[in-house]
């Protein structure tokens, strides 16, 4: 039986995988994002098509772990002092967004598909929510995403996903199944979600914090990742016993670890089994969908479609105008979050679990919203001249001005320090990233964010906001870097200027043609003042000293020089200052004279 399991697990993997690898493949190139590839591949592979994978069931089953992952993530993204910062946005544009967006297509469904209320609920409300697989990427790629308009779609986006939760819970509270009515009653689940989270809060803060901490200094990367999958799933499990949301579960593991050093490590640990697990989940959608039933109502999709892309635009576009946006980037705001979302697919699966709505009308407006995010990155470059602003003279217009950089600090020891304060003192921003547990603790304590975390991993600047970043500053101890790391975190942040404290010499000739606008050798300048004062103590006149500081760094330039160009450390010791070529340059003076 095992080994049946096992050689039919082998053969669902590998057309599943392929064919996601090819369809991905194909509709990033088009512009129309991974998560319809996913869709796409799994109708194709699925029953319906050519059959080559069933039991798409037991794996959505196992995938819905990837939306736990996913809302893991989205509550290490906030961190209450973010959430403080955006909270007009947030809560006010976001929620207004959610409510009248909601309720507008709640209404045209109850009265384009003649549904009973509660249906229509359960189909309406989850299509107010956006794509954020798909929007945070075309943001990223035009490098809008700090712009005004990036920052009011990412607040909606982050409303969007908080409210979730919420939109699971309604479904569960309009719920016909049996299973769920005969559960416990509606005020003791409100019981139960405020004692859960308050337990897992103080989880967070008096296990989960020092579990992290000591592995920290074990520094065993493994154990981050098993400690982050494992908190994930004890707070989901943990809340699914208790008859409430693993959603929920997975979100307070987030946001109780947002604020803590570890956030950037776990990020990172985590993601590649949240996009796996992701991508499974619409994978397995696709396999459940019905096409038989798109096929016979191919124009209600098409309206439908029509219908919620004309409605959130609309709506959208009004709130943006609301909270003061012009006109145009109102317009292109509203059209940015015309479709209906990813998170869809899972109210429809909950709603169709509760037996609100039929596994038809699961698949028909699981369509719809297939169908409305294909659509956006075509509707964003067909309005692109209406949404441009108009050009302006430039005649009296204020020139631009200088608004520091961002700049990602990777160790703060001794030496990045120095560096970091000095770029905060100038009104830089800047994130700073150190893998010193201690230190880390101790920073705190003077008032410094410092995240834990190993720089010189691209995937953790990336997250650290290495991609829109102007500066990466790495100030770490030791030798970690050559110059094959550095072209490779060069190809993943071209924008971003670089320099390195090397270590001593080495360091700078394992550099050798690394895309860096810089290399500090940590004790040339702190040796130099040192000697400087040394000599001017002893009665040295300044000159001689300007003179001597001045041909020791032309001799030590041109030996760095000629020693990374063979990689040779003892290339051109001749030209260093020693004992020996002193004696060598007085005896050739007496023989001189």
């Amino acid at each position: 039986m095992e080994e049946h399991s096992s050689l039919s697990l082998l053969h669902d993997g590998v057309p599943l995988l392929g064919f996601a690898l090819i369809f991905v493949l194909i509709f990033r190139r088009l512009g129309l994002g991974a998560t319809l590839g996913f869709l796409v591949a799994g109708a194709v592979v699925g029953p319906q098509v050519l059959g080559l994978v069933g039991d798409a069931e037991s794996k959505l089953g196992i995938a819905e772990l990837g939306i736990a992952l996913l809302l893991f993530l989205v509550g290490l993204e906030l961190s209450p002092s973010r959430l403080w910062r955006m909270r007009r946005d947030i809560f006010g544009l976001g929620l207004m967004q959610v409510t009248l967006c909601g309720l507008a297509v709640t209404g045209i469904i109850w009265a384009a598909a003649e549904s009973t209320l509660a249906a229509a609920l359960a189909l309406g409300l989850p299509l107010a929510l956006s794509s954020t697989a798909q929007v945070l990427p075309l943001l990223q790629s035009q490098g809008r995403l700090r712009t005004p308009l990036g920052e009011r779609a990412f607040a909606i986006l982050l409303f969007q996903d908080l409210s979730i939760v919420p939109l699971i819970t309604i479904v569960a509270a309009m719920s016909r199944n049996p299973a769920d009515m005969n559960g416990p009653p509606g005020w003791l689940l409100g019981v139960y979600t405020i004692l859960a989270i308050v337990g897992l809060i103080l989880a967070g803060r008096y296990i989960l914090r020092p579990a992290f901490r000591l592995i920290g200094n074990l520094g065993e990367r493994e154990m981050f990742v098993f400690a982050g999958l494992f908190t994930v799933i004890a707070s989901a499990a943990i809340m699914e016993a208790l008859g409430l949301s693993a959603a929920l579960g997975a979100f307070i593991a987030g946001v109780m670890l947002a604020d803590s050093p570890y956030r950037h490590e776990l990020e990172a640990d985590v993601e590649p089994f949240r996009a796996i697990l992701l991508g499974l989940f619409f994978l397995a959608v696709g396999m459940t969908l019905d096409l038989n039933a798109i096929a016979d109502r191919p124009l209600f999709v098409a309206g439908m479609a029509l219908a919620l892309i004309a409605t959130k635009t609309a709506l959208i576009m009004g709130l943006g105008r609301l909270f003061g946006m012009q006109w145009r980037a109102a317009f292109a705001l509203g059209v940015l979050l015309s479709q209906g979302g990813e998170f869809g697919f899972v109210l429809f699966a909950q709603a169709q679990g509760a037996m609100l709505i039929t596994g038809e009308a699961a698949s028909v407006f699981g369509a719809i919203v297939t169908l409305s995010m294909a659509t956006t990155p075509f509707l964003m470059m067909a309005t692109k001249k209406l949404r441009a602003e108009p050009e302006r003279s430039a005649d009296g217009m204020e020139g631009p001005q200088h608004e520091g950089a961002n700049a990602v600090v990777v160790g703060y020891g001794r030496f990045g320090q120095t560096v970091a304060q000095m770029l905060i003192g100038q009104g830089v921003p800047v994130t700073i990233i150190d893998t010193d547990v201690e230190m880390i603790e101790t920073a705190g304590s003077f008032g410094m964010k410092v995240y834990y975390g190993d720089g010189t991993r691209p995937d953790i600047l990336r997250l650290a906001g290495a991609a829109e970043a102007e500066l990466l500053l790495f100030c770490q101890d030791g030798d970690k870097l050559d110059t094959e790391a550095l072209e490779s975190i060069h190809h993943a942040f071209p924008k971003a200027t670089v320099f390195v404290r090397a270590f001593d010499r080495r360091s700078v000739m394992k550099m050798k043609g690394a895309p860096i606008a810089g290399a500090v050798r940590e004790l040339l300048e702190s040796a130099i003042v040192m000697a400087r004062r040394a000599m001017d103590s002893i009665g040295v006149a300044e000159q001689e000293i300007d003179k001597t500081e001045a041909e020791y760094r032309r001799r030590d330039y041109e030996r760095l020089k000629i020693q990374k160009e063979t990689g040779d450390i003892y290339a051109a010791r001749t030209s260093m200052f020693s004992q020996a070529g002193q004696a060598a340059a007085a005896q050739a003076d007496l023989d001189a004279k």
